[in-house]
């Protein structure tokens, strides 16, 4: 578990009674409490006792949190800290005004960024169609020999490549200098254009254009009323049918169905999908037998670096009546 997080020293000058904060079982950090508070740790797949529904505070891991309803009607809490980078899961629960929410934003970052460049380098360089042939004891020749860095058939490299990241915040902007520093050409969009980390960024009235002249396009949109189904078929049209599309945001950003006509009519070149609409994805999906398509089963993050030192400073803010950082609402 590593050592605990240490709460500054003024933690308890603001705060006269006692407190109860939940955290999960399975957080990979502890917390040191400071005077008058109380940390009891809870099973995130499992009802929470009833003798702890008069916490006044809550770790959860977000949208995968089972707990969240039960959270939502405890008559005490006041402040809800997420785990997952996007606090829409915990804004969709039912919290009532009373209760301060933010967010795991910047948790993440490293990870996600990771897992996009494999995800990325995965299709690009044939790796499920080499594991196939590994599965059949076949040595896949035709993978190998002389190719040329540009091909009219399918992508094989990021040197020269040109790569569109929608959604060009903390995760974007740790990924585009690895591209970078891979041989790609890469720009950004977001809600206003102009540069953004030494990174070209396109908004809204750039989009189109950007996504004709796009490799490969990384999908780190968060989940929202004006995300859903953000690349939808019309936009997907819009791509070379080379491209590749990586979405490690949200699954409800991408039309599934959109996605998975243009894989098999060979309008698109491929497909990396850490997260589907719905999850965990139903058995029947055509996702899973979709040509070119590789699944990862919302893998990405799952390790909040940095998540016990921003909570034990949130928390000392919460028991002085100062502002919490990453404050998402309240």
């Amino acid at each position: 578990m590593g050592h605990p997080d240490q709460f500054p020293s003024k933690a308890s000058s603001g705060h006269s009674g006692g407190m109860k904060l939940l955290l999960p079982a399975d957080a990979p950090f502890e917390l040191a409490a400071p005077p008058g508070v109380e940390v009891v740790t809870y099973q995130p797949w499992q009802p929470i006792p009833e003798q702890h529904l008069d916490a006044e505070a809550a770790v959860v891991w977000g949208s995968r949190s089972p707990n969240l309803a039960q959270l939502a009607a405890a008559p005490q809490l006041r402040w809800v800290q997420t785990l997952a980078a996007g606090p829409d899961g915990v804004l969709a629960a039912g919290f009532a005004e009373r209760v301060l929410i933010t967010s795991g934003r910047g948790f993440h970052d490293r990870p996600v960024t990771e897992h996009a460049l494999a995800l990325i380098l995965a299709g690009l360089r044939l790796i499920p169609q080499c594991l196939d042939a590994q599965r059949e004891h076949r040595w896949a020749g035709e993978f190998g020999g002389f190719r040329p860095l540009k091909s009219p058939d399918r992508l094989t490299s990021l040197i020269e490549a040109e790569v569109l990241i929608w959604g060009f915040g903390s995760i974007g902007q740790r990924l585009a200098p690895l591209l970078a520093q891979l041989g790609a050409h890469v720009r950004g969009v977001a809600t206003t254009a102009g540069e953004r980390g030494g990174f070209e960024v396109v908004d809204q009235a750039g989009l189109a254009e950007a996504l004709g002249s796009t490799d490969v396009l990384v999908m780190v949109l968060p989940h929202s009323e004006g995300t859903w189904h953000a690349l939808n078929a019309d936009r997907l049209a819009l791509l070379r049918r080379t491209s590749w599309v990586v979405n490690v945001g949200r699954g409800s950003t991408i039309d599934e169905v959109a996605l998975v006509e243009a894989l098999h009519a060979g309008r698109l070149g491929g497909a990396a999908l850490d997260v589907t609409e719905t999850e965990p994805l139903p058995a029947d999906s055509p996702l899973w037998d979709a040509p070119n398509l590789i699944l990862t089963p919302h893998l990405a993050g799952g390790r909040p670096l940095g998540a016990g030192r921003l909570i034990a400073r949130n928390l000392a803010a919460f028991l002085a009546g100062e502002p919490l950082q990453n404050q998402v609402r309240g």
